[in-house]
């Protein structure tokens, strides 16, 4: 979180020498606001910044403002900030601040609450009127910005806001160095391979990882943690549990080999930026009856139109081979279709990427951070627009499928001898794959 750090450490140096800020009449921020997904640090972010300026760290959560007695929230806002004044300078850091600071406009439809409307309302007030030159500094941290009140934002209470996001693949690679000094890992562990199969992890998920794998190794009695504990713990992270005790028919374990052994090969002929890390017809988790996880090769940020047709070919890999090899289908691919019709909708309702839709966009996507049910909206487009979206969804989903089947009916042999492997190994490894493909490209250049 270099460019975070770069931001926060003003506040260092401003609590550490006041008069270097204020000299030419410029002003240190009243209040910073940490925002970002869970786990990602923002609460040892708030900790290191006072234990670097050496400065007192006075902690709250802002669930702890809100009793049962009218009155006692805002007294409590007061007295803490009436704290912060006496041992100025200091750091004060509300964490998870949603839970006194959400919108006051939801009072009007669920009947409010007035301590909490009464405890914002001081905060707000005392906000104001502290002054940020004596040295008091107020860090604020949420998962949930975009149900705060727009008052607790606006400049003079929370000048700045710090995105503190999940970390990139060198920022996962320097937090697991960081959790691996605790465990004996073997030497020739790689982490940098391990961070390549973890995006989107927080640095809360990589610390339950170390974990994980540290745990995995003693369960097998082993003297180290090796890359393959390292492995097992973030199939168990991702997948979910495995539940090789189920007791699958022949038939269902054939097509699921098939249905996997499509989105590898798919994965593998469209999709150079993400390798076939591993894939399983072991059943994990709720309901995942196989799998096959895949590591992108480098992070990215921007995917362009044809890049998501690819990704939507590959999450329709699993069908296309059942529709080729099996002749029918089945609610294994329930999953996929889920996410290759949302990528779909993405495409042509926010992103233009439909020319009968054009560059409106119709649906927009909200900046959330905790998974939470979408509310019912009023449709902001006319019912004829509403079938034109499904059209082109339809398309290009169909699309989709095209290109997959395309692909796998070009490389037959490959998916028949995989699907035949994982019948009988169960799972195939990265290297396990790559083999059998580099056999069927050099058959495939005799024969030619």
């Amino acid at each position: 979180m270099t460019e975070a750090k770069e931001e926060l450490r003003e506040i260092v140096q401003f609590l550490a020498d006041p008069r270097q800020f204020t000299r030419l009449g410029g002003r240190a921020p009243k209040g910073v606001l940490l925002v970002g997904p869970p786990g990602t640090g923002k609460t040892l972010l708030a900790r290191a910044i006072a234990g670097e300026a050496k400065v007192p760290f006075l902690s709250i959560n802002g669930s702890e403002f809100i009793e049962m007695f009218v009155g006692l929230g805002a007294a409590r806002v007061r007295d803490l900030f009436q704290q912060a004044r006496d041992l100025a300078p200091c750091i004060l850091f509300i964490d998870e601040i949603d839970a006194v600071g959400k919108v006051r406009a939801g009072a009007i439809l669920t009947g409010g609450n007035e301590e909490k409307e009464q405890t914002l309302g001081q905060l707000l007030a005392e906000m104001d009127g502290f002054d940020s030159s004596k040295g008091v500094i107020i860090l604020a941290a949420t998962n949930r910005p975009e149900i705060l009140d727009p008052a607790l934002l606006r400049a003079g209470r929370f000048d700045r806001q710090v995105l503190i996001d999940n970390p990139d693949q060198r920022g996962r690679l320097q937090i697991l160095q960081v959790h691996c000094k605790n465990i004996k890992a073997d030497p020739q562990l790689s982490l940098e391979h391990i961070a390549s199969l973890t995006p989107g992890f927080s640095g809360a998920d990589l610390a339950n990882l170390v974990n994980e794998a540290a745990l995995f190794a003693v369960r097998r009695n082993g003297d180290l943690v090796t890359e393959s504990d390292f492995d097992h713990a973030i199939e168990r992270i991702v997948a979910g549990l495995e539940q090789r005790s189920k007791i699958m028919h022949p038939e269902e374990k054939r097509r699921i080999a098939f249905h996997e052994m499509g989105h590898a090969t798919v994965s593998l002929t469209l999709g150079p930026s993400e390798k076939v890390h591993k894939v399983s017809i072991v059943p994990r988790g709720l309901g995942a009856l196989g799998y096959t996880i895949r590591r992108p090769t480098e992070d990215r940020y921007l995917m362009d139109e044809h890049e998501m047709l690819k990704k939507i070919a590959v999450l329709l890999g699993g069908r296309a081979a059942e529709v080729l090899f099996l002749k029918s289908t089945s609610t294994g691919a329930a999953d996929d279709l889920v996410k290759a019709t949302d990528l779909a909708r993405a495409m042509v309702t926010r992103f233009g990427m439909s020319e009968a839709i054009g560059l409106s966009v119709l649906e927009e996507k909200e900046l959330t951070y905790l998974a939470s049910p979408q509310l019912p909206r009023i449709s902001p487009y006319s019912e004829e627009t509403a079938k034109s979206i499904d059209h082109e969804v339809k398309s290009i989903l169909e699309k989709g499928l095209r290109l997959a089947l395309k692909e796998l009916n070009t490389y037959r042999t490959f998916i028949e001898q995989g699907a035949l492997e994982l019948i009988r190994k169960e799972t195939l490894e990265e290297e396990d794959v790559v083999q059998l493909w580099d056999q069927h490209v050099q058959s495939a250049k005799v024969s030619a």
